[in-house]
């Protein structure tokens, strides 16, 4: 009886564990069903919201990858991988989508976090 119930229990955390994509384009491991990325809107132009993220993300962490031409970051803050993606929506509008997860789950605490410190450094910035 043991055994069933400790093959299941195994069986059912292989099932859980799988490859999540990322906002760079890439996939990691971990479990797909957690929550983990925070989107925000701005009237902002692409170039202003890219700075504010490549200041947020040096202030808080280490920056890992900065890719100017889709306009994607990679970063390691606390211990976890970070991944922001800017782009353009419609010419006026931009969007800022922030992932954040450990080893093994996501971690929308942090994004949360690093959302409002990206609008707070726009709005610092705003003449």
């Amino acid at each position: 009886m043991k055994l069933k119930f400790l093959a299941s229990f195994v069986l059912s955390g292989a099932l859980l564990a799988g490859c999540v994509s990322t906002q760079d384009g890439h996939t990691t491991g971990g479990m797909p069903l957690t929550k983990d990325t925070i989107t925000s809107r701005y009237e902002r132009p692409v170039s202003q919201l890219t700075a504010a993220t490549r200041l947020v993300l040096n202030q808080n962490g280490k920056m890992l990858v900065d890719n100017g031409v889709n306009n994607t970051f990679v970063a390691k803050v606390n211990q976890r991988n970070v991944w922001v993606k800017v782009s353009d929506v419609d010419g006026k509008l931009t969007q800022v989508t922030v992932q954040v997860r450990t080893k093994v789950k996501g971690d929308v605490d942090l994004a949360a976090e690093l959302s409002k410190q990206i609008a707070l450094q726009l709005m610092a910035n705003t003449p």
